[in-house]
């Protein structure tokens, strides 16, 4: 057993039995390697990440291999979802040394000083796959930096210059944060929508990347024009529809794989991730409310469902992932054969499980069945000669009876470490779940992991990144502010107990005073953060939303709660030098392209007055918890009394009735007492 024994992260310790003599990234690995001269090997992955899965076996569980690692460098590991700041400054390097190209694992070589010098990504064990194996690479540096350590230098100086250069300016100049601008983002946006399959690209593979669509979705409430707002939610809609019917979801158990590795959504990379259901969950929720279409409320359900059955821990705090491979084999779990579906079921309900689900001998994937839905469920139960509701009744059985014939299986690893960014986005999705689906499970389940995430990750008023087996550690990022700030945001609009948004507030002020950039921006880490060989400041939207993006977001929303300038003035000075990027590549920044939206159509400010036990309270309630409000932030509180939220204070009845007031930049329109008033003043 190597260092790695005593980590946390499940992905770590995943090498703890490889002969590789590995450290955690820390101070006694850099000055190992100052004091023998030897350059760095930094390798970064996670958990659930099938090709880091195949290196770790074909390099760093042979001998040979680990003899040349131990022998020629210090050789560091590291889990890129409990430090993110390592992997964003390494995976710039990553891209710069291959041309726009990274992924993981990550190889990178280091100088003592941890500059880059040389990257890649998966090298293979053996030769024949059209590059060099890992044994050739390490030779080749090896001989650099014995050789050529003047170049190799010079090398590790230029490329940690370039990481040390902002972002900021990128795109045309001149752009003005407006309605134009966010217009003509969703044109580009759409640009390249696949007409057949669904996506905002008609290539391979296709990813998720829900706040896109959730920008996209948004608009169909504010552009101008009746034609392009029938059209974002037709791509919306079509893209989500696809999306579920494909094998990228999990037919079965509900939740979303990561990605699909072709166009048509059918075959995944089958690791299920928090912060993919987390954001998906919420996704297929508002497109709900957009539409009325009851197929996504059902896919939002299923998604929340699993996430409570098979994410959250006895503690309330939820899970990273779970893997792609189980026994070895990627997918193993997920995939089915026909003739184990007719062994399993009922005929009648095999029959039309195979068919609905297009289960064949010759199977999709490996010489097996991954499910997935091609057909109409009408057009099935036609072929069938069954009605639809027959149908639906004998998939009803075979979904439980398969899946507890999967539970027989042996499972895909769980990385079991609670993050705090990824359990904030799933307290956000589950608070508003709860209010809009009136569900007092998922009411539950937010509020104890908002407990948990507030007593287990803060320590002295400051968050931690990553909790496991009751440890608590690393410093808390922009990202898991900003996120737990959304959560609590929501929380309180569900459940309208102050404390929610006082415990936001006071996380705010925490990110005003160590996060922020000379030029009105923020950094990813704080001020008192581990220093790096460069300060990462992420300003681009990925799997997961920037930190920037997302607290641009929440600072207008609390601006509107409390009338404090500062909040929206700081946002919009991370938004305002992003203006010419996101005009020409919107599609790498849909959460600030939300953040903007807020911004240029200014959020709804809502307050509802009147006891929450009354009948009439509850129906203003329910006109925002049905309908799709994007800018909308709610406040309750009963008559004449509130002193928290600012956005209640100085309201007061209508007529002695309960009453809402409609306001943005805190001007009000008049205050109504009817739903119908209130849903005419929201849809203006």
């Amino acid at each position: 057993m190597n260092r790695l024994q005593h980590a946390t992260s499940p992905y770590l310790r995943q090498h703890a039995e490889n002969p590789v003599d590995w450290y955690e990234w820390g101070e006694e690995a850099f000055a190992l390697a100052r004091q023998q001269d030897k350059p760095i090997l930094l390798s970064v992955g996670y958990s659930a990440c099938h090709w880091c899965h195949v290196m770790a076996h074909e390099s760093f569980e042979d001998a040979e291999t680990a003899a040349i690692m131990n022998r020629d460098f210090v050789n560091i590991k590291v889990d890129r979802e409990e430090r993110p700041d390592v992997d964003d400054i390494y995976m710039q390097a990553t891209q710069i040394f291959n041309r726009g190209q990274g992924g993981w694992p990550m190889t990178v070589f280091l100088t003592p000083e941890g500059k880059p010098f040389h990257a890649g990504t998966y090298y293979p064990k053996e030769a024949g796959r059209g590059m060099p194996t890992f044994k050739q690479i390490m030779a080749a540096v090896m001989d650099a930096w014995q050789t050529r350590r003047d170049q190799v230098n010079h090398v590790a100086e230029q490329i940690t210059e370039g990481l040390q250069r902002d972002l900021l300016g990128i795109g045309e100049s001149g752009s003005s944060l407006d309605a134009d601008l966010l217009e003509h983002a969703f044109r580009v946006a759409i640009r390249d929508f696949d007409p057949v399959h669904g996506g905002l690209s008609r290539g391979q593979p296709k990813f998720p990347m829900p706040m896109n669509y959730a920008f996209l979705l948004s608009m169909a409430r504010y552009l101008r024009e009746e034609s392009a707002r029938q059209r974002a939610l037709e791509v919306v809609g079509f893209t989500l529809k696809k999306m579920a019917r494909g094998g990228m979801y999990d037919q079965l158990g509900g939740g979303f794989h990561r990605y699909s590795v072709d166009r048509v959504w059918l075959v995944p990379h089958f690791e299920k991730m928090l912060y993919d259901n987390a954001q998906l969950s919420r996704l297929y929720l508002h497109t709900w409310q957009a539409t009325g279409d009851p197929f996504f409320k059902r896919i939002a359900e299923e998604i929340y469902d699993y996430l409570l059955r098979e994410m959250q821990s006895a503690e309330g705090g939820f899970y990273s992932t779970t893997d792609a491979d189980s026994e070895g084999e990627e997918g193993k779990f997920f995939v089915w054969s026909l003739e184990e579906l007719r062994a399993a079921l009922p005929s009648e309900v095999a029959q039309s499980a195979i068919a609905y689900w297009d289960v064949t001998a010759s199977g999709n994937f490996e010489g097996h069945n991954i499910l997935h839905v091609p057909a109409e469920p009408s057009q099935v139960a036609l072929g069938l000669g069954i009605s639809q509701e027959m149908l639906e009744s004998h998939l009803e059985q075979a979904r439980q009876t398969l899946y507890a014939k999967r539970l027989e299986r042996v499972p895909p690893a769980l990385d079991d470490k609670i993050l705090t960014a990824w359990n904030g986005m799933t307290i956000a999705s589950l608070a508003e779940a709860a209010r809009v689906l009136e569900r007092t499970d998922y009411r539950a389940a937010a509020l104890r992991a908002a407990e948990f995430v507030l007593s287990a990750l803060r320590r002295d008023g400051r968050l931690l990144r990553s909790y496991k087996d009751g440890r608590a550690q690393l410093n808390g990022y922009l990202e898991d502010y900003a996120c737990l700030i959304d959560g609590l945001i929501q929380l309180y609009q569900t459940t309208f107990e102050a404390r929610w948004l006082q415990e936001a507030l006071s996380l705010t002020e925490t990110v005003l005073g160590n996060f922020r950039a000379a030029d009105g921006g923020f950094y990813d880490t704080s001020d008192d953060h581990e220093q790096l060989i460069t300060r990462p400041r992420n300003l681009q939207d990925n799997a997961v939303p920037s930190g920037n993006s997302t607290l641009a977001k929440v600072l207008l929303q609390l601006a509107a709660y409390t009338g404090e300038a500062r909040y929206s003035a700081a946002a919009e000075a991370i938004l305002a030098p992003l203006a010419g990027a996101l005009r020409e590549y919107p599609l790498a920044f849909g959460e600030a392209l939300n953040a903007v939206r807020l911004l240029v159509y200014g959020v709804q400010e809502v307050a509802i007055l009147g006891a929450a036990e009354l009948p009439e309270t509850a129906a203003l309630l329910q006109v925002l918890h049905k309908g799709y409000y994007p800018n909308a932030v709610i406040a309750h509180g009963a008559a004449d009394s509130a002193d928290f939220p600012p956005l209640l204070v100085g309201r007061s009845l209508l007529n002695g009735l309960p009453t809402a007031y409609v306001c943005r930049h805190f001007a009000c329109q008049l205050p109504v007492n009817t739903p119908e008033a209130l849903h005419a003043q929201l849809s203006l």
